[in-house]
């Protein structure tokens, strides 16, 4: 049987390399022991009801207890029915009530170096303050709020207060066009957008504020609109309609009661990138997301109270939500938050902050790693990071040699890196180390975390064998989950739970060893099927950069008459100019790292890739370029419209 009919996917990347972490880590680990991690992960799925039921208790301040852990109708779950809880509360007044008031909850710093700490005591004044002005507005339990801002402590502050009152917020990442804007604020039917006059990115003063404005011309529904004063530029204000966060808080009190939300009110809708172009609203709860959101913070990071943890994510991702705002925040965590670009002035600003606020765990994206790495070590050498004790890595697979790189040059060979993977819609970690208790393999999101149970199917959704990729699926439900698609309940049965009966689909292709940790493999649609072999492109990828000459590669295929599909990869160089012998030579790394079957057909050397502003790569569009095509579906989400250009040759790349 092929590959091709047996919808396996052919494993070509062979690693081996191992890294426990070490005695002094293990001796203060959370969980400390594989053993630990073995009776837990047991523990968890033998009786999976019981385990959170037991989670939720200790974990979350309840109003009302619930009465039931779990209802589950496939594909719709509802847990902790019966309970009442506030998501706001829990990160704020429970470490008030603990007296753990004055503890930072974030030293922040503006890009152009200004900087502000403030205690989880002023978090809570602040939040309770524009909760009383959002009510003033007349938002009310249940309205949608709009976001759109820069990372300034006002973004979490904003979503705090829709929190406590029971509005639902939809963050927009502040970079968006608009269309995107007006889109997410007409899908929601969101009543009111908050924003600022502008924010600062690479020295320049994003004028966020007029985006908002033209986005306002074709949103209906909204009725007000709030500014922050953060660059100062004069932002035209519209009266009547437009308020300014400070003249809105000036007078209101530094208490607001928290709303009573029942543990399956929705917290927050993320809108996500679509393929077919319109944005697909991803719906989260209460307390499910809540206590995921918190464990996995916990568990992943191994979080101790002397912790200064740095997620360098925006807050208009997920990222952002569960590991900024509501997962470190409900833990009681101290963070830094930092507003611009990680080269700007320079290319060691991350060092630079790493080395003031003495950071010890670092969580970042494969992508801003490779960008790294092909700025230069000199820039992380001026730097004191010996403050770090774990890394992390977030929003797509990272290659083995950038997860060398990050493990020696910026954790000196000590720290574990805890490899993420999960998704917008599972609203929290589904598989990394946990620190303490497993080994690391560069490349590999090694084991599923508490309660997740996962499996890769082929397309008869028989599972595969070891070493076997296959579609990766979930085959019981967890807190975190998503609860639906806002407004589209076929869309949501259609794209997660249609295919795979009774699982959810996660869209991801994987493998399992025989170590039992697990590998991504890309994306389902990112499988390049060469003369009946299904390749990944992923594994393509880490071949390439792994040669010295390569900072970055995306693989992907394009239609071929004889093979079916031939490999087409784009290519973006470190410090060297393109020709044709070095495409000669990469052809031969690749043969060599994986054998003939993997070999590129064509070479393209770029200066960048097309990205969303999150870091990942939108290999569809590339699909479309390599095959000649114009690109089509939802490119809202991309970061330079340029590059499109540049790539297709109707400009000098």
């Amino acid at each position: 049987m092929s590959d091709q009919s047996s919808g396996q996917i052919a494993n070509v990347l062979n690693e081996t390399r191992r890294f426990p972490p070490s005695d002094a880590f293990r001796q203060n680990a959370l969980i400390s022991s594989f053993a630990d991690y073995e009776r837990l992960y047991h523990e968890s799925v033998s009786d999976i009801e019981g385990f959170w039921q037991r989670e939720a208790r200790e974990h979350l301040h309840w109003f009302t207890p619930f009465d039931k852990t779990l209802e589950w109708d496939v594909p719709y779950a509802k847990w902790f029915l019966g309970g009442t809880t506030n998501v706001s509360y829990n990160c704020l007044d429970a470490h008030i009530h603990a007296g753990r008031g004055d503890r930072v909850a974030f030293f922040w710093e503006g890009e152009p170096g200004d900087r502000r700490v403030l205690t989880y005591r002023q978090v809570y004044d602040e939040v309770c303050k524009f909760a009383n002005g959002l009510k003033k507005l007349g938002i009310r339990k249940g309205d949608r709020v709009s976001i759109y801002m820069p990372m300034v402590p006002e973004l979490p502050i904003a979503m705090l207060a829709c929190a406590r009152i029971g509005a639902i917020h939809s963050v927009v990442f502040g970079g968006f066009s608009a269309e995107a804007i007006s889109d997410r604020n007409n899908d929601a039917q969101a009543s009111l957008v908050i924003t600022a006059d502008g924010g600062w990115r690479r020295g320049k003063d994003l004028k966020l504020k007029e985006t908002v404005d033209e986005a306002l011309k074709k949103s209906p529904t909204v009725k007000h609109c709030v500014v922050l004063n953060r660059t100062n530029n004069n932002a035209p204000m519209q009266c009547g309609r437009d308020h300014w966060w400070h003249e809105l808080v000036a007078n209101e009190a530094t208490e607001c009661a928290p709303e009573v939300m029942d543990s399956e009110d929705t917290l927050f809708i993320l809108y996500t990138s679509g393929s077919t172009g319109k944005p697909k609203g991803i719906r989260h709860t209460t307390a499910g997301y809540n206590l995921y959101a918190k464990r996995t913070f916990q568990w992943v990071f191994d979080h101790k109270e002397s912790d200064i943890f740095w997620c360098t994510a925006d807050c208009g991702w997920i990222t952002g939500h569960s590991y900024i705002v509501y997962g470190p925040m409900s833990a009681g965590a101290t963070q830094v938050l930092y507003e611009g670009a990680p080269n700007w002035p320079a290319e060691d600003r991350f060092w630079e902050i790493i080395e003031r606020y003495k950071v010890t765990i670092l969580y970042t994206a494969p992508t801003a790693i490779r960008a790294f790495i092909k700025w230069g070590d000199e820039h992380v050498e001026k730097h004191d990071l010996s403050s770090l004790r774990l890394l992390g890595s977030v929003g797509e697979g990272i290659n083995p040699e950038a997860w060398m790189w990050y493990y020696e040059k910026i954790g000196g060979g000590r720290c574990p890196i805890v490899d993420t993977w999960w998704q917008t819609e599972t609203g929290g970690i589904m598989m990394s180390p946990l620190p303490g208790a497993v080994d690391c393999k560069p490349g590999s999101c090694t084991r599923p975390l508490p309660g997740i149970v996962p499996v890769a199917l082929d397309d008869h959704h028989r599972e595969v064998g070891e070493q076997q990729g296959g579609m990766l699926c979930i085959a019981k439900p967890w807190p975190g989950m998503l609860r639906g698609i806002w407004g589209d309940d076929a869309r949501y049965v259609e794209q997660y739970w249609k295919r795979v009966p009774n699982h959810y689909l996660t869209g991801d292709n994987a493998r399992k060893d025989e170590d039992g940790y697990y590998w991504i493999m890309g994306r389902i649609d990112d499988v390049i099927n060469v003369s009946g072999h299904r390749l990944s492109t992923i594994e393509v990828e880490s071949a390439l950069v792994s040669h010295p000459a390569v900072a970055e590669a995306a693989a992907v295929g394009r239609p071929d008459e004889i093979k079916g599909q031939a490999i087409a990869v784009f290519v973006t160089l470190r410090n060297q100019e393109p020709n044709e012998s070095l495409k000669d030579a990469l052809k031969k790394h690749v043969r060599k790292e994986i054998g003939a079957l993997a070999v590129p057909d064509d070479i393209r050397f770029t200066a960048v890739l097309p990205k969303t502003r999150s870091g990942k790569i939108m290999r569809r569009l590339l699909r479309d370029i390599a095959a000649g095509k114009e690109g089509t579906g939802d490119t809202s989400t991309l970061e330079d419209f340029s590059v499109l250009a540049k790539l297709r040759g109707d400009e000098e790349s």
